[in-house]
């Protein structure tokens, strides 16, 4: 944990420094202005930490208006960095190229302003954006042709919802909008893969009635993403199951005779000692193969070893980056950042997008999504995905 928040506050700090010097080459100041730049950069590098100290000393009155104007400034200032980085690197290329080749390319080199003034508007014009694209929820269909479903049942419906990160920003307006898509699709199973509080949440009573209201043929499951734990494992739980989800931590059990489901923790409990470590081709195997099978994992990562033990496996975490071009980067550290993905043996990865947000209340090129995934009874062996 010190090594994250090390890390994070350094490359933060180090954006805001970025910033500052493209702010003053750009512009002429005097030394008041400067500092008082620079006293506004150091609160918002600070800002989640102040934020994360008001929430748990339960000042929401702080922590709300805060966690807003910081974390909507971060966004702008990702796209900022980003956009102001590209024009850097094009800056350099005159440059050399003005260099090697002798040439005179001043006229096509934007000057310093003019290397702010662009992603500088282009960052809030993104985020204006972003605001809308993040309220905007998608529904993505999936539809699995299967022998496992009984020809008398003919399908069955589940819906996914990940990474919803009920707090300070995603509150009741923003999940309502979530199931009323829930609802539209009157789903036989609803399942939860992580995420569904973001932090502290002594603050969240009532909120889970709109969760409880949601009535599903056959249930709803849960299971912990990262946040459940930074939020507190017992104050998740509780919170998710008064909203009529069962929790799996590595679990797995036959629904109605008809499906079955499992789910593992997130590895985000093992440095609070609260991971329940355990086998997933264990797992897996230990649930009868005639049925289908759906699994439960935060992060989309496969273990190569339960491959063919499931049909299914949902995950989310990934956001798919949230904000272009931060996908850039999921897309390193995952096989698939969103969508489906067919594996072998008639084995299937679906990464949800998320249906809330993160830190900005900002999406681009990434709308959040609520996941219907429709099991159709086929008679042909095996599992076809649509």
């Amino acid at each position: 944990m010190y090594l994250f928040l090390i890390s994070f506050f350094s490359i933060y700090g180090g954006v805001h420094l970025y910033l500052f010097l493209k702010v003053k080459s750009a512009f002429t100041f005097d030394t008041r202005t400067g500092i008082y730049l620079i006293l506004f950069m150091l609160i918002m590098v600070f800002t989640p930490f102040i934020v994360r100290l008001s929430e748990k000393s339960g000042l929401e009155l702080i922590a709300r208006p805060m966690s807003y104007i910081g974390y909507t400034w971060m966004g702008i200032l990702f796209l900022f960095f980003s956009a102001s980085l590209v024009i850097d690197l094009y800056r350099l290329l005159t440059y050399f190229s003005a260099f090697i080749l002798n040439l005179d390319l001043t006229p096509i080199r934007p000057s310093a302003r003019l290397s702010f003034y662009i992603p500088f508007l282009l960052s809030l014009s993104i985020a204006a954006y972003g605001y809308f694209e993040a309220n905007n929820i998608r529904t993505e269909r999936v539809t699995i042709k299967t022998s496992k479903i009984p020809e008398e049942v003919g399908s069955l419906r589940i819906v996914q919802i990940s990474d919803v990160h009920l707090g300070l920003i995603v509150r009741e307006r923003r999940l309502k909008k979530i199931l009323e898509k829930v609802k539209a699709e009157n789903p036989d199973i609803l399942v939860s893969t992580g995420d569904l509080v973001d932090g502290q949440i002594d603050r969240l009573e009532g909120i889970e009635d709109f969760l409880k209201a949601i009535v599903t043929r056959y249930g709803k499951f849960a299971i912990t993403g990262n946040h459940e734990f930074y939020a507190g494992l017992d104050h998740s739980m509780d919170f998710t199951k008064r909203a009529g989800f069962t929790f799996l931590r590595g679990e797995g059990l036959t629904v109605a005779g008809l499906i079955n489901i499992a789910g593992v923790d997130d590895p985000a409990g093992k440095p609070y000692g609260l991971f329940k470590k355990i086998s997933e081709n264990k797992l897996l195997s230990e649930l009868p193969r005639d049925k289908f099978t759906l699994f439960l994992k935060h992060r989309p990562r496969v273990d190569k070893k339960a491959v063919g033990l499931f049909d299914l496996q949902l995950s989310g975490h990934s956001h798919k980056g949230q904000i272009f071009p931060f996908s850039l980067i999921t897309r390193l550290y995952y096989p698939v950042a969103a969508g489906g993905l067919k594996l072998a043996n008639d084995s299937y990865l679906y990464v949800s997008r998320g249906s809330g947000t993160w830190g900005p209340p900002i999406r681009f090129l990434s709308p959040p999504e609520v996941t219907v995934i429709e099991l159709v009874h086929s008679t042909t062996h095996g599992n076809e995905i649509q």
